[in-house]
């Protein structure tokens, strides 16, 4: 039977192997799957967004692919025998300027300074009469153009390999510097300025349109944005009117030119990526629900079967620890009273240390059953709590006074601190004293080399915090979520000589909740232990309640020092 059931068990175990393992393969495929798909879209989309780039490139370099297949040196030879340029030079001009995306062209032979102090005349082509005529007529935009490109041909000079290099001041100026590659001479500037409305207006929103259209067909939105003045020039889709920086897929600039604008691209999803997504959801919906409701039937049965077999040990344990615990005190009393009642002790002093015994075995009897009482209490629910306005200086202070010679008497030190004016707490007197008591014969039961115990309270906003803390063995961090449970001990070879039962801190845990409070602890293996309890501060309104605490504080001011709150 047992071998049958080991067996069911162990099939069972593999089954539901294999379903997971099966199910974690189909998730990862159809992940796989999904990734792989919308990676060459986006991929296809980023080529989309670049391909636009060079074909803007394309356009704007057309007038330099023309001059790089002429000799910079024969227009140099021309230009000193005959003091202008040749025919085909200027054949050329005349197509760039009936070009409606240049403007205004410009010559300036390479050792011009005339923006800065004008000692050589600038050209300007003269669409009339066909030719370059020297002028005083300069825009700004010119002169800045010329700076950039001077800039650039002086640092590129000596290893460029093409006859013309190309220099772009942003949307403005477009600066062919034409280079005599064997000499590594510059001849000249030819400067055209950029139709920007033509530029935005005709030609990049008819490319936008030509090469994306409709958002809903091709599952992109293209923006070309000036990043300088922060606007937006032209839109794959003027219908889709809306545009967030922060929601954009893809940034692409322009490469070497139009260096304030950028291009921005958003990904529209698809119908058939939504309808992957959404096929891929479901699928990923029902094998969450049924696997999660099997592993969490498990880990339940698991855990519930561990906690009751746990349980059911520490019962048995906690079983044979009372009754040994019971059986020491009764035959301790009943020795003693057998060697009374026989009449063998008539020295008064040993029928006074006899009684003595009888005494103390019969108290610890007491608040062993008392404890097991509590503990029944709790559990069936029928726990009393008589809340009432307390002094919190007042009931640590004679919790203090009540069992300073017993501590001491351990050879711990034993001190108070209570923060002055603290205002009262709805609390059971009882319920709290009892709770000091027992985080008290903790602290003595688990401190060895360092004995020292420590009782305090503070106000914290609208709470007010008592702590008892040690210098004792301290609790690991992965335990002390544990020792509130009932007849949970930490075993150890620290702790296997201390007697306990488990009870202590689990009492403490729910009268702490009874009166509204809440407690923690902060401990560190061997340097020691601090209980932190938290009650809320009472209000003062109410006449019966504070009756009630006015009778309470009376009854401790005028307590002997006995107390049944003294640990033993």
């Amino acid at each position: 039977m047992k071998h049958s059931k080991s067996l069911r068990i162990l099939s069972f175990g593999i089954g539901l192997l294999a379903v997971v393992m099966l199910t974690v393969m189909n998730v990862v495929s159809l992940y796989e799957l999904r990734e792989s798909t919308l990676d060459a879209a986006f991929d296809n989309k980023k080529n989309q967004v670049q391909e636009l780039t060079e074909q803007v490139r394309h356009r704007l370099y057309r007038p330099a692919r023309e001059i790089r297949k002429m000799d910079i040196a024969h227009l140099k030879s021309h230009l000193d025998q005959h003091g202008e340029l040749p025919d085909y030079f200027m054949d050329y001009i005349k197509e760039v300027d009936e070009d409606p995306l240049f403007g205004s062209i410009y010559y300036s032979p390479y050792s011009n300074n005339y923006c800065r102090d004008k000692s050589q005349p600038i050209f300007h082509f003269n669409p009339q009469e066909g030719r370059f005529a020297e002028t005083d007529d300069i825009p700004a935009r010119i002169c800045d153009g010329l700076g950039l490109a001077n800039s650039q041909i002086r640092v590129l000079l000596g290893e460029y390999r093409w006859n013309n290099k190309v220099t772009f001041d942003t949307h403005r100026t477009i600066t062919m510097s034409l280079i005599i590659l064997p000499d590594r001479e510059v001849l000249g500037h030819l400067t055209m300025t950029i139709n920007p409305d033509y530029l935005v207006d005709v030609y990049l929103k008819n490319l936008l349109r030509k090469r994306l259209g409709p958002s809903e067909e091709t599952g992109l939105i293209v923006w070309v944005r000036d990043f300088m003045l922060d606007e937006i020039l032209a839109s794959s889709d003027p219908s889709e009117d809306y545009y967030s920086y922060d929601h954009i897929d893809i940034r692409q600039r322009f490469p070497d030119f139009l260096d304030n604008w950028v291009l921005h691209a958003k990904i529209i999803e698809s119908p058939t990526a939504s309808a992957t997504n959404a096929s891929l959801s479901r699928n990923l919906l029902a094998l969450g629900f049924a696997v999660l409701t099997l592993l969490g039937a498990l880990i339940f049965m698991y855990f519930t079967a561990k906690r009751e077999r746990d349980l059911a040990q520490r019962q048995a344990g906690f079983l044979a620890n009372v009754t040994h615990e019971l059986k020491t005190p009764l035959a301790t009393m009943q020795a003693a009273g057998e060697n009374l009642s026989d009449g063998r002790v008539t020295n008064q002093e040993s029928i006074r240390t006899y009684g003595e015994h009888i005494y103390n075995e019969s108290i610890r009897l007491k608040k062993m059953i008392e404890k097991l009482l509590d503990i029944a209490r709790i559990d069936s629910g029928q726990t009393t709590v008589q809340r009432a306005l307390q002094s919190p200086e007042q009931l640590l202070d004679h919790y203090y006074r009540t069992s300073y010679h017993y501590v001491t008497s351990k050879g711990f030190s034993y001190e108070l601190s209570i923060e002055p004016n603290l205002p009262d707490v709805l609390l059971d007197g009882d319920q709290f004293l009892a709770i000091l008591a027992n985080l008290v014969d903790n602290a003595i039961k688990y401190s060895f080399d360092r004995k020292h115990i420590l009782l305090s309270a503070e106000r914290r906003e609208d709470r007010i915090v008592f702590k008892v803390s040690d210098e004792g063995i301290g609790i690991p961090r992965k335990l002390q979520k544990q020792i509130f449970r009932k007849f949970y001990r930490i075993e150890d070879t620290l702790t296997a000589k201390t007697k306990g039962h488990g009870l202590g801190l689990s009492i403490v845990k729910n009268l702490v909740t009874l009166n509204h409070g809440e407690i923690t602890l902060e401990s560190t293996p061997g340097k020691g232990t601090t209980f932190i309890m938290e009650f809320p501060v009472a209000a003062t309104d109410n006449g019966k309640a504070y009756s009630e605490s006015v009778t309470y504080k009376k009854q401790i001011a005028t307590e002997s020092q006995s107390s049944d709150y003294v640990v033993e």
